[in-house]
């Protein structure tokens, strides 16, 4: 994703006329598993984005190394790339709901406009549409740590989220594909996360 946007994926859809069938969820969740609100997700996600350096940072990894990398106690988040396509190897905790954006922006309010004017994204999981919400420029703030990787100073960092998001409640254990694709104006950036789900003890 050109920086400081950091767009994340998403897969167009090609011709599916019938309805998706729901992804496969466990029926186990904790308590921390309801949904976030766009603001707090949008927060909580650029928060995570932006606390690790270049050599360590998810969003730039190509090989799920650093999936684990920072991630927050409630809900498991996914990322795709500053452009071009990667393919990742991941383990997610049991019970934990996954969320990202098929393509994200932090920025004004204006930039957002133009951003989503032909923004186009979609999930799929385990080769079933995921829905993706479309969220209108929302007030956020983040905390940014030294050295990130989205070109914000080190702190609090404030300003308008917007982008395609995807939530996901927690997956059943085994063996998950996870693709994502998105694409505004000339930006393209794909990502596919091959997922491990461990049972819980």
């Amino acid at each position: 994703m050109p920086r400081p946007v950091i767009a994340v994926f998403a897969l167009l859809l090609a011709g599916c006329a019938a309805a998706p069938q729901p992804a496969p969820v466990s029926g186990t969740t904790t308590a921390v598993s309801e949904r976030l609100s766009d603001q707090d997700l949008q927060a909580q996600w650029w928060t995570w984005a932006a606390s690790s350096p270049e050599n360590r940072n998810p969003v730039l990894d190509d090989t799920g190394q650093w999936c684990a990398e920072n991630q927050p106690e409630g809900v498991w988040f996914f990322a795709g790339t500053f452009g071009g396509a990667v393919d990742r190897r991941c383990e997610v905790p049991a019970g934990r709901p996954l969320a990202g954006p098929a393509l994200t922006l932090a920025s004004t309010s204006d930039a957002c406009a133009r951003f989503l004017e032909d923004a186009k994204g979609s999930v799929t999981l385990d080769g079933r549409l995921v829905e993706v919400r479309r969220i209108a420029p929302i007030a956020i703030s983040y905390q940014a740590a030294r050295g990130n990787v989205v070109g914000q100073r080190e702190g609090r960092v404030t300003g308008q989220g917007c982008g395609l998001w995807a939530w996901i409640p927690p997956l059943q254990p085994g063996e998950h594909e996870l693709l994502v694709k998105g694409d505004s104006g000339t930006f393209s950036n794909s990502a596919r996360y091959l997922l491990t789900v461990r049972a819980a003890d």
